[in-house]
């Protein structure tokens, strides 16, 4: 992708979709933590599903402590490595109380203290909770930024960083958001739908994808293929 296209591309990004929000339900900082906790290795809606049942009754810390280990592992039983998450959870939970008055913690050194949240989970909460300019790199952002050539990287911190520098600030509230959807539903890992992109015009990636049946978008100038992302 050519510098010249980054403010366009997330200019039309920000036009199909003004005020981007992450598809975890939550109310409060505590639970946006706990569903980004439970996400890794799940889709948001089995996270959400589960959720639904947990967070009325337990929306704090200390409710989530007097549930008991047992107890929250039948609340979030349907998803996966739940045993770790929900071991992960409690010993959070016991920190947030002993440590944080039963607060969220607003850096990202008391957040990756917390077991079970590491660089991308503690990202997630500073910009979604708490309005920090963060980019959380997951399977999804590390995908667009490779294949598009926006921010090609061997890694998720390599990735990270360079959004972090070619991300105009207008937009770097909502780069998360915006890069997440657009990996999820349009730039899906083995066909992406190009005939659907409303920034295919600045994607570096080739060869483009045609719609069923129909013929190619235009092709892109250069040819630039994501590295596995392991």
């Amino acid at each position: 992708m050519r510098k010249t296209d980054i403010e366009p591309f997330f200019a039309t990004l920000r036009a199909a979709n003004p005020l981007p929000a992450t598809e975890l339900e939550f109310t409060t900082p505590f639970e946006l933590l706990v569903a980004v906790l439970l996400s890794a290795q799940a889709t948001d809606a089995g996270v959400n599903k589960a959720t639904r049942k947990l967070f009325p009754v337990a929306t704090t810390p200390a409710a989530m402590l007097r549930l008991g280990l047992e107890g929250l592992e039948g609340y979030i039983r349907t998803i996966g490595l739940y045993r770790t998450k929900a071991r992960n959870l409690m010993e959070t939970c016991r920190i947030l109380v002993e440590r944080h008055g039963g607060q969220v913690p607003r850096t990202r050194e008391e957040l990756e203290a917390l077991p079970g949240v590491g660089r991308k989970t503690a990202n997630v909460v500073l910009n979604v909770a708490f309005g920090e300019e963060t980019l959380a790199v997951d399977t999804h952002i590390f995908r667009v930024s490779n294949r598009t050539g926006l921010a090609p990287g061997k890694n998720v911190e390599e990735v990270e960083d360079k959004l972090m520098q070619v991300v105009p600030k207008p937009y770097l509230a909502d780069a998360h958001h915006w890069l997440i959807l657009h990996g999820r539903y349009v730039c899906v890992a083995r066909t992406p739908k190009c005939w659907q992109c409303a920034v295919v015009r600045y994607c570096a990636y080739y060869p483009k994808t045609p719609p069923p049946g129909g013929m190619p978008p235009t092709r892109s100038r250069r040819i630039v293929e994501p590295p596995a992302s392991g």
